[in-house]
């Protein structure tokens, strides 16, 4: 932190001039100094760090809905034309839990064709956010399985946000919320505010962030929240701290008009036994007595009443003190003594809450609504953000949703939501919490709202830059190209593909492809971003064009959603393609060596329907297989590093086994995936798959990708101005889940029969089965069936 008083203007002198030519000429820095002497800047104190700048991104993709989850309605509950005949929205606002990186996401809400919806909704009012603020938050996690728990490591995408994060430490994790804090206001309604959740850690930096984002003049509250009464594990015996079991949140507005509601609470059984001390004799109300006489009743004209020889004056009227008094609320306790009035205790409200939060406790080890999300915090405390800071029917939005608390609250509470979050088990627990929120308004016959899962469309590698240093445009271009050969490199050598080599930027001399093997051409997808169906359209269209017809897309992610539609696609243009994900394990140098590097196939479902032999139109679908082919580590090198006495469980060829080291140094493997059901997590089902398109909508002329790179967009007082957009089909389809069935912490049990589904009319439908398996990820397979 740096603090410094408004300068007043002065000459520089002969020696500050030479100094400043020469620093100037030879391209240097200037010293910190000239910048309060040479610019005119009124604030007094600002939070500096390495790398800052003021520059946000401006690039705008397309949102892809890849799920539409709504529970259907009981008839009583349907109205005019927002709902379907069995109850499904079809109009109206539309909840958003989105995957990928959030600072994509909120330039593409802030400046494309969601804003619009975002404004016709009554804008974004409140958004609640608790960033990764611990230095270990990254991204792995830990499953349970067989009773034995798995430490699942963070993929490459979630590996590179981390390293954004904290990579250059404290430096780092400003810069990325600084960013991100800026593209949140620019997207808030002029009477929204802000809650950011942190602890000791960041808390010092944030405030400074905070205040130079949205001003000092629009803080709210600095509030503490005791999270915990009793402190376990951070502190020991002659540890010279005390230990810590508090967070802070830090309430800003956007101005001065923000939306605030007092919540009370209960008064505490001591301050009833201390303050209201009488209970009424007729109607045992408890009371207080309270002075008649109060500041402002001379300026009233109120009547007077002499105290020890000096005049005071009541806080009413004489018409109001003639009500009370025929009301009984005036109490003389004693002859001469100041009349009071009788207050009584369930005529009050409560205590106001203050910015010391100690009456919600954290998420305990048997709590019903823990999802064993390591970050998870109580709904209570949502709820008491959302109830004070916004109203039934408000937009709430939370940009690193983890568990989905605030989406999970909004929905109860009666609010909008949007959701983002770059982990993929992230979106599937919150898809998972959200969809047991509609069946419990459901059952209650209360109003819920539809949601979509989404995520972003095309990407461009300028959109993931991360080519650090003050580089020109040109410097930045070559020192990206260099990064990608070094990375295709290396891939290939782990795939043990011949390569085609002389890469010039983004191609090959080959073109487009990257190398062969076996046969097939191969090609990589990007390293930070996941391979999607625009990528993949462009490898069907390159081996068109070269007569191929085999080929191996290599990928660390690839978009929910994407399979089986596009493997459809090229086989029927008479292509074989094969994509395989890419492990951690390429980056192990020793491994790679050792050949140990093991490229993963998609995941494989079959499903089955099962006819109903007296409703000839009836159909209900089987789940009967599924396959992983996970690796994690080199496992051979895992147990010989493994101490004696110890175990853990490890995942290799699609299997995970307790490996166990005996004091002797036998090494003992149990299975744990004993069956292929042990790795669902969660299935549903969509009945007529190819009745609903997949349109998103672009910038006009921004070309087939969707993507451009706007000015910062600013909508004036009072309008918005959008640029235009127009419609266009991806070539996929809306996956509508009509059907699920998952495993909870508390019920384990998986329905592997969906409920029999009716058509309204025979013939031919496409059935799409999507499955996601226990670490959060996705598969799909489409069925046909015939009916009637």
């Amino acid at each position: 932190m740096m603090a410094r008083q408004e300068k007043q203007s002065y000459d520089l002198s002969e020696a500050e001039q030479r100094d400043l030519v020469t620093l100037i000429q030879q391209g240097k820095a200037l010293p910190e100094k000239y910048r309060f002497i040479l610019f005119e800047d009124k604030r007094e104190v600002e939070l500096v760090w390495n790398g800052k700048t003021r520059d946000v991104c401006t690039t705008v993709l397309p949102f892809q809905t890849l799920e539409h989850i709504d529970e259907p309605r009981a008839e009583t509950k349907t109205q005019e034309d927002l709902f379907d005949s069995r109850g499904r929205q079809l109009r109206g606002w539309t909840n958003k839990l989105i995957w990928g990186d959030n600072k994509l996401i909120l330039s593409s809400l802030k400046a494309g064709p969601l804003r619009q919806q975002i404004e016709d909704a009554g804008g974004l009012k409140l958004i609640y956010i608790d960033p990764p603020f611990d230095v270990g938050a990254d991204f792995s996690m830990d499953i349970e399985i067989g009773g034995e728990t798995f430490h699942k490591e963070a993929n490459l995408l979630e590996q590179i946000a981390y390293r954004d994060t904290w990579g250059r430490g404290a430096d780092s994790f400003i810069a990325m919320i600084y960013e991100r804090l800026i593209l949140m206001r620019d997207l808030m309604a002029a009477d929204g505010s802000i809650y950011l959740h942190c602890d000791w850690r960041v808390n010092a930096y944030i405030r400074g962030v905070l205040d130079e984002v949205f001003g000092r003049n629009n803080f709210i509250n600095e509030i503490t929240w005791k999270r915990a009464h009793t402190v376990k594990g951070n502190i020991g015996q002659g540890s010279k701290y005390m230990g810590a079991n508090t967070d802070t949140l830090f309430a800003y507005a956007k101005a001065e008009n923000y939306t605030f509601n007092n919540l009370f609470l209960p008064y505490s059984d001591e301050y009833i036994q201390t303050f209201f001390k009488y209970t009424d004799a007729d109607t045992g109300r408890r009371y207080r007595l309270v002075s008649m006489i109060g500041p402002g009743g001379a300026a009233k004209g109120n009547p007077s009443y002499p105290v020890m020889g000096v005049t005071r004056y009541w806080r009413y009227s004489q018409a109001t003190m003639n009500s009370l008094i025929e009301r009984g609320l005036i109490v003389q306790t004693a002859p001469g003594t100041v009349p009071q009035k009788k207050q009584y205790l369930d005529d009050g409200e409560g205590v106001s809450i203050q910015s010391l939060w100690d009456d919600i406790n954290g998420i305990s080890a048997s709590s019903a609504e823990r999802t064993a999300y390591p970050t998870q915090k109580p709904e209570a405390l949502l709820e008491r953000i959302i109830n004070t800071s916004s109203n039934e029917g408000d937009l709430v939005g939370d940009f690193f949703c983890g568990s989905g608390t605030t989406a999970a609250v909004a929905e109860k509470l009666g609010r909008k939501w949007i959701a983002t979050d770059l982990g993929k088990f992230g979106i599937h627990t919150t898809r998972k919490r959200l969809i047991g929120v509609q069946r419990e308004k459901k059952a209650a016959e209360q109003d819920f709202r539809a949601f979509e899962v989404l995520n972003l469309g095309r990407y461009e590698r300028q959109a993931y830059l991360n080519v650090g240093g003050r580089l020109t445009e040109k410097q930045k271009s070559q020192a990206l190209t260099q990064k990608e050969n070094e990375f295709r490199e290396l891939i290939l050598r782990a795939y043990k593909a011949t390569g085609f080599g002389g890469n010039e930027g983004t191609q090959t001399q080959d073109g487009f492809f990257h190398g062969a093997r076996n046969g097939r051409l191969v090609v990589i997808g990007p390293i930070n971003l996941p391979v999607g169906r625009l990528f993949v359209e462009e490898v069907i269209t390159e081996c068109r064009k070269r007569g191929a017809s085999r080929v191996d897309v290599l990928a660390f992610e690839f978009e929910m959603g994407l399979f089986p539609a596009v493997l459809e696609e090229a086989r029927a243009k008479g292509i074989d393609l094969s994509p395989k994900y890419i492990p951690a394990e390429v980056f192990d140098k020793r491994a790679v060596d050792k050949g140990q590097v093991v490229f993963h196939d998609v995941s494989f479902v079959e499903a089955t329907p099962r006819y109903e032999k007296k409703n000839k139109r009836a159909v209900s679908i089987e789940l009967t297989d599924f396959s992983v082919y996970y690796t994690q580590g080199a496992a051979e090198a895992a147990i010989a590093a493994m101490k004696e006495g110890k175990s853990e469980v490890m995942c290799e060829q699609g299997q995970l086994y307790k490996v166990s080291k005996s004091k002797d140094g036998i090494v003992k493997k149990e299975r744990l995936t004993k069956h292929w059901t042990d790795w669902v997590d969660y299935w549903a089902v969509d009945f007529d798959y190819l009745q609903r398109k997949e349109i998103i909508k672009v910038p006009v002329g921004s070309g087939l990708s969707g993507v451009s790179a706007l000015p910062g967009f600013e909508p004036p007082q009072g309008e918005l101005a959008m640029p235009v957009f127009e419609e266009r089909w991806t070539g996929g389809y809306i996956f509508e889940n009509e059907w699920q069935s998952f495993r909870t912490r508390q019920n384990r049990e998986l329905e592997l029969t969906t409920a029999m589904h009716s058509y309204d009319r025979p013939g031919r439908y496409t059935v799409a089965v999507k499955v996601i398996d226990i670490f959060g990820n996705d598969t799909m397979t489409l069925v046909p069936v015939n009916v009637g």
